[in-house]
C-alpha cells in the first residue's frame, strides 16, 4: 500500500486535499466494461493545493515517504490521534537521511520566505527601513521560526495543523467568493440601469427577465447521489444497461486511480452530466462561474449525506452502506442556484453600505492627493522663479566683474612730504598761484589728503579772480 493510499485509509485531510484538487475529468465511454478486473495502478500525480507553502508540504510528504518506520506509524494512526499530534512524535524515529534532507528543506523555505518579506518591503517603499525577520515570520504558523535551522516534531506538528485548518475552509472561502461575485454582478447592474433613461431601462429590464427564464427552462435535475442520477451516468457516459446498474461495478468504474476511495475530484466529475443540463458555455443566460458553484454544492450534499466518519472520502463501504438508504432510492428533488438566492437582502444592503463607504473613502483620497498636488505645483512654481532671480544675480554679478577697474595703489607718505596728487593736472587759472608751495611746513594727514578729489582746489585759500584793469585785490 503506497503512502498517500495510507493517508487516505487514516482520514488525513491533509494529504486527501492534496490529492483531491485536480481538475475535473471527462468521463470515459465504457461502452465494453462488464466487470473491471482490479489491477495496480500509478500513483496520482502531485497538484497544486493552493496552499502558500504548497511546494514544501509535498517536499515534506516525499521525503517522510521514504521512511519505512513512519509508514508503519501511519497505517496504525487514526485521525484524532493525527489531529492531537501524536503522529507527529515519530518524527524523532526517522532515519538520519531523511531528517538532514527534512533540515535543509526548512532552511530553505525559511530562505524563501525572508526573499518575499523583503520584497514587499521593498514594494512598499521600505528599503530604507531594517527588516524584523522574525517578527515577520510570526505570521507563518506553519513551521517553527525561532528554529530556522532545523526540522524538528514541533515543524511537523504545525505543518499538519496548519494544511489540515487551511484546506478544511477552502469550501467556505470558495462560498463567501461566489457570494460577493454575485452581489458584485447585480450591483453593475443597477448600477448600469441608473445611467438609461426610461426607456432604455424597461428594455434592459425585460431582456433581464428573458435571460433567467431561459435559463430556469431546463431539463430536470437529479437528486446528486441518488439512484436515478448514477443510473443516468452508467447509461450516458458509461454505456451500460440501466437495468443492470450494479452499485460495486459503478464504483470501481469511477474509481479512476483504484485506490478504493472516491475523492472530491472523482466525486465532482459524477455530476458533469447534471451540470451540463442547465449550463452551456455558448448560452448569454449561462454564467460558468454560478456552474463551479453547483458542482461544489452538489459535492458538498454527497459528502455529508456518504462520507460517514468525515475524512472527506467515500469509501467502497461507506458507498455501498448508502446506496441502502431511503434518500438515494427515493430523494427528493433538488433545487438549483436559481431556486436558492447566494445572498440575503440584508447581506446586499451591507454589501451596498461598504462600497459606498468605499468610493467615499476613494473619493477623499482623490481630493487629499489633488491638493497635495496642487501645493507641489505651487511650490514648484515658487522654485522656479527663485531659480531665475537666482539666475539674473550671477550673469549681473558676471558683468560688473568685468567692467571693474583696478583699484589706485597705496600711497606711502613720510615725514613731512606732500604726495604729489594722482590723476590728470589742472593748471591754474592766470593769476593763480600755487599755495601749497608757500607753505613748506604744512602737514596733511596723508589719509584724508588721499580721499580729497584730486582735482578740488584748496578751499583754505580765498579763489582769486581776474579783476577788471585799474582794479586792486584787497587782501
Amino acid at each position: 500500500m503506497s503512502w498517500r493510499r495510507i493517508f487516505h485509509t487514516s482520514c488525513l485531510v491533509l494529504l486527501v486535499q492534496l490529492l483531491c484538487l485536480e481538475a475535473v475529468p471527462i468521463s470515459l465511454d465504457k461502452t465494453k466494461v462488464n466487470q473491471p478486473e482490479d489491477k495496480a495502478s500509478e500513483p496520482p500525480p502531485s497538484v497544486d493545493t493552493g496552499l502558500h507553502y504548497d511546494r514544501y508540504l509535498r517536499e515534506v510528504i516525499d521525503f517522510l515517504e521514504k521512511d519505512q518506520h513512519f509508514k508503519e506509524k501511519l497505517h496504525n494512526t487514526d485521525m484524532e490521534d493525527i489531529k492531537m499530534g501524536k503522529l507527529a512524535k515519530e518524527l524523532d524515529f526517522v532515519s538520519h537521511h531523511v531528517r538532514t534532507q527534512l533540515d535543509e528543506l526548512k532552511r530553505q523555505e525559511v530562505s524563501r520566505l525572508r526573499t518575499l518579506i523583503k520584497a514587499k518591503q521593498d514594494i512598499e517603499g521600505g528599503n530604507d527601513m531594517a527588516v524584523d525577520h522574525q517578527a515577520l515570520l510570526k505570521q507563518f504558523e506553519y513551521l517553527n521560526h525561532m528554529n530556522p535551522h532545523t526540522f524538528e516534531v514541533e515543524d511537523l506538528d504545525r505543518l499538519i495543523k496548519s494544511a489540515t485548518n487551511d484546506l478544511e475552509n477552502y469550501d467556505k472561502e470558495r462560498h463567501e467568493e461566489f457570494k460577493k461575485y454575485e452581489m458584485t454582478k447585480d450591483h453593475e447592474r443597477r448600477e448600469q440601469l441608473k445611467t438609461l433613461d426610461d426607456e432604455g431601462r424597461m428594455k434592459e429590464e425585460e431582456h433581464y427577465e428573458e435571460m433567467k427564464k431561459k435559463h430556469a427552462d431546463h431539463p430536470k435535475v437529479n437528486h446528486p447521489g441518488s439512484q436515478n442520477q448514477f443510473k443516468e451516468v452508467w447509461e450516458e457516459a458509461d454505456g451500460l444497461d440501466p437495468e443492470d446498474f450494479d452499485p460495486k461495478t459503478f464504483f470501481k468504474l469511477h474509481d479512476s486511480n483504484g485506490d478504493g476511495f472516491f475523492d472530491e475530484q472523482e466525486l465532482e466529475a459524477l455530476f458533469t452530466k447534471e451540470l451540463e443540463k442547465i449550463y452551456d458555455p455558448t448560452n448569454e443566460e449561462d454564467d460558468m462561474v454560478e456552474m463551479e458553484e453547483e458542482r461544489l454544492r452538489m459535492r458538498e450534499h454527497v459528502m455529508n449525506e456518504v462520507d460517514t466518519n468525515k475524512d472527506r472520502l467515500v469509501s467502497l463501504e461507506e458507498f455501498l452502506t448508502a446506496t441502502k438508504k431511503k434518500e438515494f432510492l427515493e430523494p427528493d428533488s433538488w433545487e438549483t442556484l436559481e431556486q436558492n438566492q447566494a445572498y440575503t437582502d440584508e447581506e446586499m444592503r451591507e454589501f451596498e453600505e461598504h462600497l459606498a463607504q468605499q468610493e467615499e473613502d476613494l473619493n477623499q483620497k482623490a481630493s487629499d492627493l489633488q491638493k497635495q498636488r496642487d501645493e507641489l505645483e505651487r511650490q514648484q512654481e515658487q522654485l522656479n522663479s527663485q531659480k531665475v532671480e537666482l539666475q539674473q544675480a550671477v550673469e549681473h554679478m558676471e558683468r560688473l566683474k568685468t567692467q571693474k577697474v583696478e583699484p589706485p595703489p597705496e600711497v606711502h607718505v613720510e615725514g613731512n612730504a606732500i604726495p604729489e596728487p594722482r590723476g590728470e593736472y589742472h593748471p591754474l587759472p592766470p593769476g593763480h598761484k600755487d599755495m601749497s608751495q608757500n607753505h613748506p611746513g604744512m602737514k596733511q594727514d596723508s589719509h584724508l589728503q588721499n580721499q580729497i578729489p584730486h582735482n578740488t582746489q584748496d578751499l583754505s585759500q580765498p579763489q582769486l579772480q581776474d579783476l577788471p584793469p585799474g582794479h586792486q585785490a584787497v587782501p
